[in-house]
């Protein structure tokens, strides 16, 4: 993903990646395909699909907390619901290793907001960033 990196487009709401975001079944046409790796170097978790970079979730950690920093797709992944599908494996992933995340990602927070079964991988004591959701 670093190579593609310049042609990333950040997500600032929900709106920017409707595709199936509220669908946790939904399929896109290479749905099969997705795979989310984690690029600890770089500390982004990677969706690609077919072998192509698709999206990226930045993050970084402070102990067993991950922070969700931000999220991006590449245009011509985007209104597919990848970004959904790769904030909610990465929430999944979590959630199997016992660790919990606070997220400042305004995409991630609406994804959270609109999948409430994911509030138990957030940081009890540092859900949010308390600048998420104001348009800051």
């Amino acid at each position: 993903m670093a190579g593609n990196a310049e042609n990333m487009i950040t997500l600032t709401s929900a709106e920017h990646d409707v595709g199936d975001s509220n669908l946790p079944g939904a399929t896109t046409p290479d749905a099969q395909d997705l795979v989310i790796t984690n690029n600890s170097a770089l500390g982004i978790y990677e969706a690609t699909i077919g072998g192509r970079t698709a999206a990226g979730l930045v993050y970084s950690k402070v102990g067993s907390r991950v922070v969700l920093l931000a999220t991006s797709v590449l245009p011509e992944f985007r209104g597919q619901g990848i970004a959904a599908k790769l904030i909610g494996g990465v929430l999944d992933e979590l959630r199997t290793q016992g660790k919990t995340a606070t997220i400042t990602c305004p995409f991630a927070t609406a994804f959270v907001n609109a999948h409430p079964d994911y509030a138990d991988v957030l940081d009890p004591a540092f859900p949010r960033s308390p600048t998420t959701g104001h348009g800051h």
